[in-house]
């Protein structure tokens, strides 16, 4: 059970931080007329090192593994935009900026998750003895 806890892990912490990374742009998409909001963002590659380092499993039955964890720390990873031009309110969000931003994170989510899904229909091919 650890070789697919292992073999599946990096898959899981990269959707949970993905995820979150979607969740943080589309606060920032909420409060473009918040006075005073600062845009967030996520560092992935520092978010993917803490969530390696903080990954523990736990089997709740022998053919069972489940992770014990909702959400990714992010730490350090998290990080504040400067705003390419400054509003006279101290809002740092720029609707164009995050709505880009937005479609290249809902793309890199759909392909962590297709690389997931491979990772799993190659298990189940060689289950099968294919």
């Amino acid at each position: 059970m650890k070789i697919l806890g292992s073999y599946f892990s990096q898959h899981d912490s990269a959707l949970q931080v993905r995820n979150q990374r979607l969740e943080l742009i589309s606060e920032n998409i909420a409060n473009v007329s918040t006075p005073g909001y600062r845009a967030k963002d996520i560092d992935f590659a520092t978010a993917m090192r803490g969530a390696n380092e903080a990954l523990t499993l736990q089997a709740t039955a022998s053919r069972h593994i489940v992770s014990d964890r909702s959400e990714v720390n992010l730490g350090n990873a998290l990080v504040y935009r400067t705003p390419l031009n400054p509003s006279l309110d101290s809002n740092t969000v720029e609707i164009g900026v995050e709505q880009a931003k937005f479609g290249r994170a809902a793309m890199e989510y759909q392909a962590s998750l297709q690389f997931f899904e491979n990772k799993v229909t190659s298990i189940r091919k060689a289950l099968r003895g294919e």
